[in-house]
């Protein structure tokens, strides 16, 4: 078995610190200088690979500039990479838990030296703030570090337990599924991305990755650092391209064993369908592991810390713009101190500087054209189902500069069931319910049909213990900000239309990716 030292998380940069905030500018000139219109090709088979089309990244903060390209894979191009993915997964299989695990170990010790290259890329390619593309960057690194150590209780004759049963030898083997395809999204661009291919891939499987279409950039920055760190020709292929196309053409393919998937709810339960449908000459059951976003809630009840339950309501709801599967999009407040809560909210709202990443304001432009008008379309619904509080404008630009602009945005005294109390919007848009009492706001909380992160902010230990029973989240937070979930810490993934609660960065997540045989022999 590797030996290495116990896992910890990474620790996050203090940019209080001026020389932290020097080390980010130079960064961000370095990657100006350096990957700024650089172009990814697709890697079949270890093989840089062009194609007649591109696709442009585009900088969301000032649309004028081209970040850079990725080569725009066909079905083709899926059809040759599944192929040698299976011809690679022949030797891959065979490879020990510790062997694969060394190169996720030194994919970790590569990303951790250029942290802040990483960190910068996003912020010029999906407008991260400083805080927010170095946390991912850590968690990035966490995933590779977390990953490669869970491999070790699956290496072996015997590593998951059996009863003991006399005159004879029992044991599970834990076997590699074969090959699948990873589908990831632009708003963790580096960690998602990372994390989804790191657990197959150290488990013993061979992944094609289609990143999303606004982050081709900085996903071909990981796929590098991966080969960088050693990985054989063929067990990762590099498949950017179109969704509706390659990622289509794969998720129904007979050949492949399994799918990730972290995206929309519609187009996961579309990938789900697809995929139980038995395609001629498929010979198994396809795994399907889905997190597919939320409309997360935080409680606020009359015993909270009031100051500390508005500083987690603004963190949630508005960092990376609301642009988290795990962001806050609904306050629930307790009647008897809704307006002392709603008015400190709305003023912290109104306080946060809006620009770029590059400038690390507290909120950045939202990452494309279509999220943009998504979101203004739900703005004016808004408009007619609560009261406007605050925002309610999508400028479109920002100091000077054209990009997806829109304003933190805060309705109150909304109706539980209103589609914006509802519907996932992904964006800087929060509604407030007023709740009668704590019960009423447990309700509330569960209203919808998803479940994947929410919070209460309270200092009676029933409500919280009856929270932990009864709220209906994959990952509940109590008196704290509901997102930014630590590898190994919160595992994290929720159930109802949230996902299969598959808990990424979790002790049994590896077991997504394995098969078990039991083996005996009688002496």
């Amino acid at each position: 078995m590797i030996k290495v030292e116990p896992y910890r998380p990474q620790t996050f940069t203090d940019f209080s610190l001026q020389a932290n905030v020097d080390a980010y500018h130079a960064a961000l000139a370095k990657v100006r200088a350096e990957l700024l219109g650089k172009h990814y090709p697709l890697i079949i088979d270890g093989e840089r690979l062009d194609t007649e089309g591109k696709l442009q990244s585009v900088n969301p903060c000032d649309t004028s500039e081209v970040v850079g390209s990725t080569a725009k894979a066909t079905t083709e191009d899926a059809q040759r990479a599944l192929d040698g993915a299976w011809n690679a997964w022949a030797e891959w299989k065979t490879w020990s838990m510790d062997a694969r695990a060394r190169i996720l170990l030194k994919a970790a010790a590569i990303l951790k030296r250029k942290r802040l290259e990483a960190c910068a890329l996003m912020s010029i390619e999906v407008g991260k703030n400083y805080a927010e593309a170095d946390v991912e960057v850590a968690e990035a690194i966490d995933f590779l570090e977390y990953y490669a150590r869970e491999a070790m209780k699956y290496s072996g004759f015997g590593a998951s337990e059996t009863t003991w049963f006399d005159g004879e030898e029992n044991g599970l083997l834990s076997i590699p599924l074969g090959v699948g395809v990873s589908i990831s999204p632009w708003n963790f661009p580096c960690a998602i991305f990372a994390g989804m291919l790191a657990a197959p891939i150290v488990a013993g499987n061979c992944v094609i990755a289609k990143p999303a279409e606004d982050s081709g950039m900085i996903a071909g920055f990981v796929v590098d650092i991966l080969q960088e760190a050693g990985l054989p020709a063929g067990v990762l292929q590099f498949l950017p391209g179109v969704g509706e196309e390659v990622g289509e053409y794969l998720v129904q393919h007979a050949r492949t064993r399994f799918i990730t998937f972290t995206g929309s709810r519609g187009v996961g339960l579309h990938i789900n369908e697809v995929a139980a449908k038995v395609q001629p000459g498929q010979k198994w059951l396809k795994r399907v592991i889905l997190e597919l976003g939320g409309k997360d809630a935080l409680i606020v009840d009359e015993t909270a810390d009031l100051p500390a339950a508005v500083t987690a309501a603004v963190q949630s709801a508005f960092g990376f713009n609301g642009q988290k599967c795990s962001a806050m999009s609904r306050l629930v407040v307790v009647d008897s101190v809704y307006d002392e809560v709603v008015n400190q909210f709305v003023a912290r709202a109104e306080a946060l500087s809006v620009g770029t990443g590059e400038a690390n304001a507290n909120v950045t432009a939202v990452v494309n054209q279509e999220s943009f008008e998504k979101i203004g379309k739900y703005i004016e619904i808004g408009k007619g189902e609560g009261k406007l509080l605050t925002g309610g404008e999508t400028p479109g630009e920002c100091g000077g500069k054209k990009g997806y602009y829109v304003q933190p945005t805060i309705f109150g005294d909304v109706p539980g069931d209103a589609r914006i109390a509802q519907e996932e919007i992904f964006g800087p848009v929060v509604s407030v319910l007023r709740a009668r009492d704590f019960q009423h706001a447990l309700e509330l909380a569960n209203s919808t049909e998803y479940g994947l992160t929410g919070g209460v902010c309270s200092r009676d230990r029933a409500r919280l213990e009856q929270a932990r029973a009864e709220f209906e989240v994959g990952n509940l937070y109590f008196n704290r900000k509901i997102t930014g979930a630590i590898v190994g810490v919160q595992p994290f993934g929720g159930y109802n239309m949230s996902g299969t609660d598959s808990k990424a960065g979790g002790p049994d997540y590896l077991g997504n990716f394995l098969q078990y045989k039991a083996v005996t022999e009688r002496f």
